[in-house]
Parts: structure tokens; sequence; C-alpha cells
């Protein structure tokens, strides 16, 4: 499938929103005092930043290369 610029830069400005909410709500969870009752969700949020930041980082090396 081919992307343009414009669709990889929008799509790596609406990945970078999505993982600075999913960072802001990993902080809170944490801050929780029953955090063990929010372990489960504190996990998964944590594989979807691991998996958003390779995204990014492939979305990155594709501009690179138009360069």
């Amino acid at each position: 499938m081919e992307f343009t610029t414009h669709d990889l830069t929008e799509a790596k400005r609406q990945i970078d929103s999505t993982l600075h909410k999913l960072r802001e709500t990993i902080k809170t969870l944490e801050l929780k005092e029953d955090m063990n009752r929010y372990k489960s969700q504190i996990t998964l949020a944590k594989r979807r930043v691991d998996a958003f930041e390779i995204a990014n980082c492939l979305i990155e090396a594709e501009l690179n290369k138009r360069q």
C-alpha cells in the first residue's frame, strides 16, 4: 500500500498525540493508592506505548527516506 508524505506526517502526529495521552494515563494510574487494582490497565497501556513507538520509528524511517 502506498502512502503520501502527508498521510505519514498526519499519522505520526496522531500517534504522538495518543502516546502523550497514554503516558499521562499510566502516570495517573500508577499514582493511585490502590494501584494493584489497575495493574492490567497499566500493563495494557504500556504495551500500547511500545507498539505506537515502533510504528512511529517506522514512519520516521520512511519519511527520512523521502527527504
